[in-house]
């Protein structure tokens, strides 16, 4: 059974901060195959923006990297509007990618660090939430 799921930023962020992390064995799963990642190209663009300001300090080519293995295991979905209102209007792409692939029906997830900036919905979990439905999948 393929597992899918769309990265909020702030996920990918910790990944790379943070060694032996929930976020981080996240984003290992989506680099290796255990999780396919869903993306768009505003998904991409916004990843690209936040993990390239100079406050993170990370390495041009280890984003590089990263950002390629992602998109090399993603499924692109284009965002379809839902009526939902977000704290923050750029949240908004996430929660729609994943509606758009099948959430409603189990089929995929958002994974967040910030649950509260998302409606609640069995579908936008925490990357310690997402860690079990990949190790129950097996």
């Amino acid at each position: 059974m393929r597992i899918y799921a769309v990265l909020d930023t702030n996920v990918v962020v910790s990944a790379l901060l943070g060694g032996g992390s929930p976020p981080r064995e996240v984003l290992n799963a989506a680099l290796t195959g255990r999780l396919t990642p869903l993306m768009s190209d505003a998904v991409l663009r916004e990843y690209t923006e936040v993990l390239s300001r100079s406050k993170f300090c990370f390495d041009f080519e280890d984003i590089k990297t990263v950002l390629e293995g992602l998109c090399e295991k993603a499924v692109f979905v284009e965002a379809s509007p839902t009526g939902e209102v977000f704290p923050d209007p750029d949240d908004a792409v996430f929660y729609e990618i994943a509606v758009k692939a099948g959430a409603a029906d189990g089929m995929a997830y958002l994974v967040t660090g910030n649950i509260k900036h998302f409606p609640s919905a069995s579908f936008v979990v925490t990357p310690r939430d997402m860690l079990d439905i990949i190790n129950e999948a097996g």
